[in-house]
């Protein structure tokens, strides 16, 4: 590092969704680097009282720069939910306490001097970087921004093997394809699923945890607990012909789509579909944005298709879809082209949505009415048995 020239650096930000393992990675970073380890909210230093969070910033490095020195060579200061100490300065009207405390740590941090023993590195995390000031940003004082995202398919194979190192597993529970069924689960996410696989495998006296149990957990992680009420019969009726909908066209746009359906109801769900993605995917093209709009709105169409009438069980299904048309304008893949949403005017992004619906809504219809009467008969077999996995699934399609 002389040798070249290097300035240790000061601070390490990182950015990134609740449960992904920030506080983890800095603690992980202490170990590493036989460092103090002291860890601090930033709820901690905001009081009604004028000057206490200063002092309390200032009184943090002190004791960060005693411990190091007397245990260590060197302290990591781990700051979590940085946004509320570190907001926009100006942006707290009369309450001049979060500038001051603001300013007390971007003192400190230019009193961290590079050269000198015991070292101090402040290491921040946040779901809000669009809150921080400015100041904070600059190099000099957190001189790294780390997108800690939600892990991938590998991941969360490594995630789970972590978390199930403790447990009994059965040798025919396939943590692959449970890594497969569970995108968009972040860190914490999976260890509960683990956790709940356990718990239901210990309710049925079972010495090992199976496959069921972690697809089981899966649902409960995603939804909540089973619910004690039940939907009479012409309620539990309707759910089934929707989420068979939903399924139905899910599969023959993308085969290998669909992990299973419910109709148990869980959480605010009166039932369920549940997708499980071949890949990770970052990029998507007009045609599949499309695909996703057409599988969101089966449910309502399969409902009109049977009884001749929507119910309002679908309007969490058209809020989706009309988020996702509206990413379809926003991305220039619309027949406006290229456009800001911010200067489009409302009437006209409100009918280039009705439009791009009313398309794939018919695109929808005609899908389901070439299906209808295995709509109809995995709707009956969903109602009987309350729940489809993928295997059975594919058998009725077939």
């Amino acid at each position: 590092i002389k040798q070249m020239g290097i300035r240790p650096l000061k601070g390490v930000l990182l950015e990134g969704p609740p449960g992904t393992g920030k506080t983890l990675l800095a603690r992980a970073a202490a170990s590493y680097t036989k460092s103090v380890f002291m860890a601090v909210s930033g709820s901690e230093f905001i009081e009604m009282y004028a000057g206490v969070g200063a002092k309390r910033v200032r009184s943090l490095f002190e004791d960060a720069r005693k411990k190091a020195a007397h245990e260590k060579c060197s302290a990591i200061i781990f700051i979590d939910e940085l946004e509320v100490l570190g907001g926009k300065r100006g942006s707290h009207t009369g309450h001049m306490e979060y500038d001051q405390t603001l300013n007390q740590l971007l003192v400190e941090m230019d009193g961290i001097s590079p050269n000198e023993e015991p070292r101090i590195l402040l290491i921040g995390a946040t779901n809000r970087v669009d809150m921080l000031d400015t100041a904070l940003l600059r190099p000099g004082r957190f001189d790294r921004q780390v997108q800690v995202g939600l892990p991938d398919k590998h991941g969360r194979l490594k995630i789970l093997k972590i978390h199930t190192r403790n447990k009994p597993v059965q040798d025919g529970a396939d943590l692959a394809e449970v890594a497969r069924a569970t995108f968009s689960f972040s860190g914490a996410h999976l260890e509960s699923l683990c956790n709940e696989a356990a718990i239901l495998a210990m309710r049925e006296s079972s010495p090992y945890i199976e496959k069921r149990h972690f697809m089981e957990a899966i649902d409960k992680v995603i939804l909540g607990e089973k619910l004690d009420r039940k939907p009479n019969l012409v309620e539990l009726e309707r759910v089934s012909i929707h989420e068979t909908g939903h399924a139905i066209v899910s599969e023959v746009l993308e085969m290998g789509s669909v992990s299973s359906l419910t109709i148990v109801p869980r959480g605010k769900a009166l039932g369920f579909m549940r997708k499980a993605p071949q890949d990770e995917q970052y990029l998507y093209t007009r045609e599949e944005l499309e695909n996703q709009i057409m599988v969101t709105l089966a449910g309502a169409i399969a409902e009109e298709i049977k009884y001749g009438n929507r119910s309002t069980g679908a309007q969490n299904d058209f809020a989706q879809a009309w988020r996702i048309t509206k990413q379809i304008i926003d991305a220039g893949l619309s027949s406006l082209g290229v456009v800001d949403a911010k200067d489009i005017p409302s009437d006209l992004l409100y009918g280039e949505c009705k439009n791009i619906l009313a398309k794939l809504e018919l695109r929808t219809e005609k899908l389901l009415k070439q299906r209808e009467r295995v709509l109809l008969e995995i709707a009956d077999y969903l109602l009987e048995e309350e729940t489809i996995g993928r295997d059975k699934l594919i058998e009725l399609l077939n």
